[in-house]
């Protein structure tokens, strides 16, 4: 199939064509025409399966094809399509994809999100916009002050919606949808389809149709999947050893706390390893910045908290490192669905503590996968399974198997530390 097929307009097809789009990814094939069609939809698909243009393009083509309707209360155009996303950089994604793709349109959109003065998203507003996207705290906010007019919105478009579950938005996305006209067309996309992911989506959709484009819960098919049972205090040491390795050449960290990813690139830039942070204490500019010195290469390593990373768009991540693992295991599918993005392979990378074994578990349960366990590594955890409990499992070399004998010039430097450690637990 070709985007041709989908009756697009020209103007999105010309901006399609420039950006070297050809074919439709699955999600993309099933969803624009039920979308043009009018009804409601139900996705369920993972990060980096073309998600954003499965809603964009279909919105694109109802302001180019259908009247711009009456605005009864001003002169100023309506809002007609709404996007609600759960984090700014992921508000800016979409404001982004609504450009390129809307860029021979005469369609108008602007993005508002926290964080930032409201006078610029205000001013937008004022001069009329046809697509607004925004982040729930901001826009509920902005219609709190009455500067924010749903009332004749056609298009609702909910991104991401278990994230914004697990952030505590419900309660700002029922103001919301109250807020908006009776008759309204509603899009409803999340890589997960919990219970209440499910009863959330019962009571906002009309007879959805249903997109499925992955398995729920189960991560990207060309993403290799590793664990490293170390103990928690060696986790840096193991952190430094595997970025040694050169053929990790744009790396995503999780950290599980703002602190804990402040420490590690710090502890990074020791070893002369340029890593940035991003995270809900910095602010929009750092964070904005942090991105795209990690985009242009200039940055090797982003160490994210969960919460930031929903924003994080990178095609070509070639490693995923969980320093801390997820207390649930659909953010883990979250993680690593950040590499391998694309058809492209990726790896991912988790480093297990004792205390998180349970995780692991829970993991292992819900994806349906044993990872590999790699225990053949200088800061292996007294208290790891053995190879009987895990099965033999190759050693970890950056996603290929070393020549036998192939040693890497810092291999005893590395080896230092971890005899010393081992001298210093001997001692009483």
């Amino acid at each position: 199939m070709k985007f041709e097929d989908l009756n697009l307009a020209e103007p999105i097809l010309k901006a399609l064509a420039e950006e070297g789009y050809t074919a439709p990814t699955p999600i993309q094939q099933q969803a624009i025409q039920p979308v043009l069609d009018g009804y409601d939809v139900l996705g369920c698909a993972q990060t980096g399966t073309g998600k954003t243009a499965a809603f964009a393009l279909p919105i694109l083509q109802r302001m180019v094809s259908t009247p711009r309707p009456y605005n009864p209360r001003g002169k100023h155009r309506p809002i007609r399509a709404l996007v609600l996303s759960p984090t700014r950089e992921l508000a800016g994604q979409i404001g982004d994809s609504f450009t390129r793709y809307g860029r021979f349109t005469k369609c108008k959109h602007t993005v508002i999100f926290g964080g930032v003065s409201q006078n610029r998203q205000v001013n937008a507003l004022r001069n009329g916009v046809d697509v607004l996207v925004a982040t729930p705290g901001r826009l509920q906010d902005l219609m709190d002050q009455g500067l924010v007019d749903i009332s004749m919105v056609e298009l609702f478009v909910l991104d991401e919606a278990d994230r914004m579950l697990d952030m505590g938005f419900i309660g700002s996305i029922r103001k919301v949808i109250a807020k908006l006209p009776p008759q309204h067309q509603t899009l409803f996309f999340s890589a997960t389809m919990s219970k209440e992911i499910l009863a959330l989506a019962d009571t906002i959709l009309n007879e959805p149709v249903r997109i499925e484009t992955a398995p729920v819960s189960t991560p990207a098919e060309k993403v290799e999947q590793h664990v490293f049972f170390v103990d928690k205090g060696d986790k840096q040491a193991l952190l430094e050893h595997l970025l040694l390795d050169v053929t990790a050449d744009k790396v995503l960290v999780f950290s599980r706390t703002k602190h804990g990813a402040d420490r590690i690139v710090r502890m990074l830039g020791k070893i002369k390893i340029h890593a940035e942070a991003i995270h809900a204490n910095k602010s929009q500019n750092a964070r904005q910045t942090a991105l795209k010195l990690f985009k242009d290469g200039r940055a090797r390593v982003l160490v994210a908290t969960d919460i930031a990373s929903r924003g994080i768009d990178v095609d070509d991540i070639s490693h995923v490192i969980n320093f801390d693992l997820p207390n649930e295991p659909e953010t883990y599918v979250h993680r690593i669905g950040r590499t391998g993005r694309a058809g492209a392979s990726g790896v991912a990378l988790s480093f297990c503590a004792q205390d998180e074994r349970p995780y692991l578990r829970d993991i292992e349960r819900i994806t349906r996968t044993r990872l590999k366990a790699q225990t053949d590594h200088p800061f292996s955890s007294s208290g790891a399974p053995s190879s009987q409990e895990q099965g033999q499992q190759r050693q970890y070399h950056g996603g290929a198997p070393r020549p036998q004998g192939h040693q890497n010039p810092n291999q005893a430097r590395r080896q230092q530390k971890p005899l010393q450690q081992q001298q210093r637990k001997a001692q009483p």
